[in-house]
């Protein structure tokens, strides 16, 4: 029993130690946008582009066209989107990762 504490001891102290490591919270640490975005969009908005809507892509010009300046605009209609797009609530993507996912589309497809 006694050889088997010491281990079992580091163990739980090396798993607690990692464990927010693994977690998705972020804990004050910058969020990743290119992470979210391949999570959430990437799917319909392969490189950039638009599945759905070939005609509204998310390079800067386009956006701009349809009114979409900052990430506030792009989080607006991530929040409710027109037809043929999926909304994604504050449940489904938390605000502040919802912001680092507009920042890395402005960043990305320019």
């Amino acid at each position: 029993m006694k050889n088997t504490v010491i281990p079992t001891i580091s163990l739980l102290a090396f798993c607690l130690s990692a464990a927010p490591g693994f977690s998705e919270s972020d804990n004050g640490k910058k969020i990743d946008g290119a992470r979210g975005f391949a999570r959430y969009c990437a799917a319909c908005h392969p490189d950039g582009g638009n599945i759905i809507s070939k005609s509204k892509t998310l390079r800067k010009s386009e956006l701009a066209a349809s009114g979409i300046k900052d990430w506030q605009d792009i989080v607006k209609v991530m929040r409710n989107p027109g037809p043929g797009m999926k909304r994604f609530d504050a449940k489904t993507i938390s605000d502040r990762d919802a912001k680092a996912i507009a920042e890395h589309i402005l960043e990305t497809y320019k």
